[in-house]
């Protein structure tokens, strides 16, 4: 079975999709640039293909298989030297 993007949304400073399996994928927008600098509207403004989500308006693609491979960000502690 193919899974494929059913929906997408916005919220909180997430990406939230909705997958043909059921299962609902959250990514945080920092991790993509050229979104996270993007307005409420330029997000809406999206088509949804079975490769994965396109905005035409701001030049971007995520691939659904991207998107499912997408390691958390690692939270980075300073050494300090004594």
């Amino acid at each position: 079975m193919s899974v494929s993007i059913t929906a997408a949304e916005f919220n909180r400073g997430k990406i939230w999709l909705q997958l043909s399996d059921g299962r609902t994928l959250g990514v945080p927008l920092a991790y993509f640039p050229v979104l996270e600098s993007a307005d409420i509207e330029q997000l809406a403004k999206f088509e949804l293909s079975a490769r994965g989500i396109h905005w035409d308006g701001l030049n971007e693609d995520l691939s659904l298989e991207g998107l499912l491979a997408v390691e958390p960000l690692q939270t980075v502690r300073p050494h300090f030297v004594k």
